[in-house]
């Protein structure tokens, strides 16, 4: 059963272990990049169709969406957990030949992914006006809040689903099918998101439906493209919740938990710490301060997402080479992809520092004060970005790789080791200045990190090539 195709197989082995690294890098980014600046552009699309309902009570619904991002990250991260971990041993499983375990693995990790977006999806239903207070929203924006995550999670499963067969359509070669699905999801939530929102009044419960629906849309035609081409077909009877494929998953996933997780957890108290200080200060206010930090994160997942988007096309390269013990041409990929994040991110510091107040100003009917902040934090983040070109392709080649304990140590710096004792310690000495820099600060010491456990991998990747299998 899970020997289809096996001449396109074939031919797809030969391609990714001897066409030039450069090529392939490149000609599997696009896909994934446009899927993710898309994927940025509708998360932005919601943000600024909710700042359209204008004044005060806009600024209330931004920051209802704002105080969601830790729960849409948490959904992100269990989807990329079961889909990067199941994804990362089917590359590797590939380039060893061994499809029926990677088929195996496949239909597992998106199993797995689909009970544990359920999981969450009943536990949110039942507690979301709780949840929603725990994230920062007061009485002032608590309603909006609990009716955009409704929807929210009413639509994990499948938005967990999406993140795994994304990945897997990825890691395989075959970017171009998850960009489809990911690309149409995202058009039709651009589409219903002014329907919804303005058309029908729903305010920020129409932003969370109009996602819910193009999720589910996704999913179906993600669904769809595992079954077509030289792609693993999923089917139920190759289901194995076995230790074995748990551990594997386990190994390759918990770097993108722990990144994604402490993301989460790092909105969170970000967003509770912009509440205190905007409370204390009558001419910030609690919702301006949150909504700025809001805007800041939908702008910057713009700029991180061609980063990421790049990183992601290395990763089969990465892992179809290692799984045949081609060492030089990993170590050939590595070093192209740091230099062209390096070109962009060096774009991303001009463009940032001289652009930050007219980039903040498309949001025009946000309120002037939420504009002034957000240009501030804009150019804060904008600064230190520059550490991209070295710590993704780090973590991603170590993660690929499965070295778990350096990937993980590496995933959850930025956010969690550093990023969250920023967030607690800088504001209490230097105010707002303190909470602006925290990013920053944190993402430095990240790129501290990363030199030395990434020094180690290289080394590693020293040893003489493995002799190709005909």
């Amino acid at each position: 059963m899970a020997a289809e195709r096996p001449d396109l197989r074939r031919e797809k082995f030969i391609r990714m272990t001897t066409a030039p690294v450069q090529k392939l890098v490149l000609r599997l980014s696009l896909p994934t990049i446009a899927s993710m600046l898309v994927t940025a552009l509708y998360n932005m699309a919601d943000t600024y169709f909710v700042s359209s309902i204008g004044g005060y009570e806009g600024t209330c619904a931004i920051a209802a969406v704002s105080v969601s991002l830790s729960v849409m990250a948490l959904i992100q991260a269990l989807g990329f957990f079961v889909g990067q971990g199941a994804s990362n041993f089917i590359s590797r499983a590939l380039g060893r030949k061994d499809v029926e375990k990677a088929s195996e693995m496949a239909a597992t990790g998106l199993f797995l992914a689909l009970l544990i977006g359920g999981a969450v999806a009943v536990l949110g239903e039942l507690y979301t006006a709780p949840i929603a207070r725990f994230l920062g929203a007061d009485e002032e924006f608590v309603g909006p809040a609990s009716d955009y995550l409704r929807w929210i999670f009413a639509a994990a499963p499948l938005m967990t689903g999406s993140f795994c067969l994304n990945n897997q359509l990825r890691f395989q070669g075959n970017a171009l099918y998850g960009m489809v699905g990911v690309v149409s999801g995202a058009l039709l939530n651009i589409g219903l998101d002014p329907l919804f929102i303005r058309g029908f009044g729903m305010g920020a419960e129409g932003a969370s439906l109009a996602t819910a629906i193009s999720q589910g849309v996704g999913f179906c035609i993600l669904l769809g493209g595992t079954f077509r081409g030289d792609n693993l077909r999923i089917h139920p009877s190759r289901v194995r919740v076995t230790w074995e494929n748990l551990g594997y998953i386990l190994q390759g996933g918990l770097p993108s938990l722990l990144r994604q997780g402490c993301g989460s957890v790092a909105v969170l108290i970000l967003n509770q710490t912009a509440g205190s200080i905007g409370e204390a200060d009558p001419a910030i206010g609690r919702a301006a301060l949150i909504a700025a930090f809001g805007l800041v994160s939908k702008v910057m997942m713009m700029a991180n997402n061609v980063v990421i988007g790049l990183g992601q096309g290395y990763q089969p390269v990465c892992g179809f080479n290692y799984g045949a013990g081609q060492y030089s041409r990993v170590r050939q990929a590595f070093w192209f992809l740091v230099r062209v994040i390096a070109c962009w991110c060096a774009l991303m510091v001009l463009l940032g520092e001289l652009f930050a107040p007219r980039v903040v100003s498309l949001f025009r009917d946000a309120e002037p004060r939420v504009r002034e902040l957000a240009a501030v934090i804009l150019r804060c983040q904008c600064a230190a970005c520059f550490v991209n070109c070295w710590v993704v392709p780090s973590n991603m080649t170590q993660q690929t790789m499965g070295w778990m304990f350096s990937a993980s140590l590496l995933a959850m710096a930025r956010q969690g080791l550093f990023l969250i004792p920023m967030v607690l310690l800088l504001p209490r000495f230097y105010g707002l200045t303190g909470l602006e820099l925290a990013q920053p600060v944190s993402d430095l010491c990240t790129f501290c990190l990363a030199i030395p456990l990434q020094a180690r991998v290289l080394r590693h990747l020293q040893q003489p090539d493995r002799e190709l299998a005909p």
